[in-house]
């Protein structure tokens, strides 16, 4: 028990200090996330999450619902019916009055019925289990679309910011660059057609820079619709970078983990192919007997002539009856049957053909992890070839032996290549978060 209390304590105690951090970041402050903060903000602030969840205490009300149409149904009934002339009846060739004119009738019951064997009622109270299953299984299919969502989200911004960094270092190399060009220049030991280059290659970087920025923003600005964050002065950032993912990539070994077991559109399948099955033995006990207990106890005042109902001579009287209801003959339940049975058909075939593109869809999330694999190793290598002919290249113009589109291809080379080298890391992990996705892994 002291094990529990200090737990729940120190869990308290973290989502206090989460929490004031978030609410210090809405007052102004910056919002440093990791991917896991921003996935626990977007499980519990997205709307999604929240109706998803909603759907399942429905599905509750509803399985409550269903076994209380066991329990006793009690009634009060009251009547009063005037009666302006009353029948005849001819018994042996004489006239009875089967009343008075002119005269009311009261009359109050107590109706308590009870059914003693409702199979249909059984059926239902079994189906309202596996539905309720069913709701649970999309509210887990919206979380692992969330955070599949979040997750990609995550990535993009820190392609964006490492694209960012890249041409940023590109462009302040180049501006380095122009200002040492311009300089020699200026002391004749080059030519005019250097500086310009020089400066040509500056400005063409400060475009891609602008968009880069660009990029960075839009990135945040999707991060933060997906947690549900509507301050649009809220500033968020990512320490992390697609380089700290490139030993986990390597680790990584997809071929050991790939099941669909844990598919979620798989599993609604089965859920409902089970409903289909509870609805049609519902149909088929629509063939079946009812029994049903009542009981009813009234109170009946006849043919007054006045309305002074306290003066009337009430009579009491109580009646129990057991009611044995036996299905000969309906339509309409051999057409719900033959519905049923075709809508399972269906559902049979759509799911084999849903796990075939799941495969389909598996093989090629696999091969495009391993082709980024590949990519990435190679374009590691070629980042470092091409920081080792950056830095040939300039001491080969410093020495008067290069030239200055020698210069400027080597830095456009390595800044090709860095570029490339994280977009590798990105296809990989948007890919692997793909692939969980699609086998339900929520991890």
């Amino acid at each position: 028990m002291m094990k529990m209390s200090l737990r729940k304590g120190v869990l308290l105690l973290l989502a206090l200090c989460f929490g004031a951090r978030v609410h210090r970041a809405y007052a102004g402050e910056v919002l440093q996330l990791t991917l896991d903060e921003a996935l626990k903000i977007a499980l519990s602030d997205n709307p999604t999450i929240k109706v998803a969840d909603q759907d399942i205490e429905l599905k509750k009300v509803s399985a409550k619902e269903a076994w209380q149409s066991l329990l006793p149904t009690v009634d009060l009934n009251g009547t009063i019916t005037y009666t302006i002339k009353t029948a005849t009846m001819n018994i042996g060739g004489n006239q009875v009055k089967m009343g008075n004119d002119a005269s009311n009738t009261w009359n109050g019951a107590l109706n308590i019925s009870l059914p003693v064997y409702a199979p249909a009622v059984y059926r239902t109270m079994k189906m309202t289990k596996d539905d309720i299953a069913l709701a649970a299984e999309k509210s887990r299919a919206s979380r692992l679309d969330l955070i599949n969502q979040v997750t990609k989200a995550y990535y993009q911004l820190m392609l964006a910011q490492d694209s960012y960094a890249v041409l940023q270092k590109s462009y302040n190399y180049s501006e380095e660059n122009y200002n040492v060009v311009k300089a020699k220049f200026e002391q004749g030991s080059v030519s005019e057609y250097d500086k310009i280059s020089a400066e040509v290659q500056m400005r063409n970087i400060k475009p891609n820079v602008v968009a880069a920025a660009n990029a960075v923003n839009l990135a945040k600005t999707q991060m933060k619709v997906l947690l549900g964050i509507g301050d649009p002065e809220l500033e968020i950032q990512i320490q992390d970078n697609l380089k700290n993912y490139e030993q986990a990539v390597h680790e990584y070994d997809p071929l050991e983990q790939v099941s669909l077991e844990q598919n979620t559109t798989l599993r609604q399948f089965t859920f409902n192919e089970k409903l289909l099955d509870h609805s049609l033995r519902i149909q088929k006990s629509a063939f079946i007997p009812t029994l049903a207990l009542n009981y009813q106890y009234q109170y009946q005042a006849l043919f007054n002539q006045n309305f002074q109902f306290w003066n009337y001579n009430w009579t009491p009287s109580s009646t129990l009856a057991l009611t044995l209801s036996i299905p000969l003959f309906h339509a309409d339940n051999f057409t719900k049957m033959k519905t049923t049975r075709i809508q399972m058909q269906q559902l049979a075939e759509n799911r084999l053909n849903t796990e075939r593109q799941l495969n389909m869809q598996v093989q090629t999330y696999l091969d495009n992890m391993q082709a980024s694999n590949e990519q990435m190793a190679s374009n590691k290598e070629s980042v470092a070839q091409a920081e080792k002919g950056l830095l040939i290249a300039q001491k080969r113009y410093d020495v008067g032996r290069g030239t200055i589109l020698e210069l400027n291809s080597s830095e456009v080379a390595l800044t090709q290549a860095e570029l490339t080298y994280n977009q590798a890391i990105y296809d990989y992990l948007t890919a692997r978060a793909d692939l969980d996705c699609l086998i339900g892994n929520d991890q």
